[in-house]
């Protein structure tokens, strides 16, 4: 599986298109910023996007998602504990252990509710990649004093990820650079916390 990796916006957001090859099935992950550089990557790989994944409902991860819509009529994916703070249109609404497709491969939705209460991760296993969003970073982890944050919720979300992911999984944040699990788990001491791991 390919990435391709946006960064913008006021917080420096990563927004994802996911595809396997030129001129196949694509997503967008989070599309915060750059709808004009995420339409132009699209047309030019010639794919064809399935739909807008949402790790969450916060601004800087979903502000480009009625540009993109514009141009293109794209189902929005996103949990059903992040509806009411979204406010938008949401073609989808996601449950936790779905289980999509993408150009023949199968992932599956992973809720992990702690940053806010729908918040959920895009896990190929096939292709050893996951999208976190703002659960999981690679020296950090997402904030959970917010109005809709759940710092027990976090903790077990920590330790769903930490069962779940082998070290060779590269782990793709909302923020931030990519790192695989192995060297997380070596330098993200709050995550290791908040999963039990000593």
């Amino acid at each position: 599986m390919k990435v391709k990796r946006f960064i913008g916006g006021s917080l420096e957001e990563n927004s994802y298109v996911v595809y396997r090859k030129t001129g196949g099935e694509c997503y967008i992950i989070d599309p915060g910023h750059s709808a004009d550089k995420i339409l132009k990557f699209i047309k030019e790989e010639k794919l064809s996007p399935k739909g807008i994944l949402l790790t969450h409902h916060h601004y800087d991860h979903t502000d480009a998602v009625g540009k993109i819509r514009e141009s293109r009529e794209l189902p929005v994916f996103l949990h059903r504990e992040d509806l009411d703070m979204y406010g938008n249109d949401v073609d989808v609404i996601l449950e936790g252990d779905d289980v999509l497709m993408l150009d023949n491969e199968a992932f599956t939705v992973i809720h992990t509710p702690g940053h806010t209460g729908g918040s959920v991760c895009y896990y190929f296993e096939e292709s050893k990649i996951i999208f976190t969003g703002d659960t999981l970073f690679c020296d950090d982890i997402g904030r959970t004093d917010f109005k809709d944050s759940d710092d027990r919720r976090m903790h077990k979300s920590c330790h769903r990820l930490s069962d779940l992911l082998s070290g060779d999984t590269t782990v793709y944040p909302g923020h931030d650079n990519f790192n695989s699990m192995k060297a997380i788990r070596k330098i993200n001491s709050y995550f290791n916390e908040y999963a039990g791991v000593k």
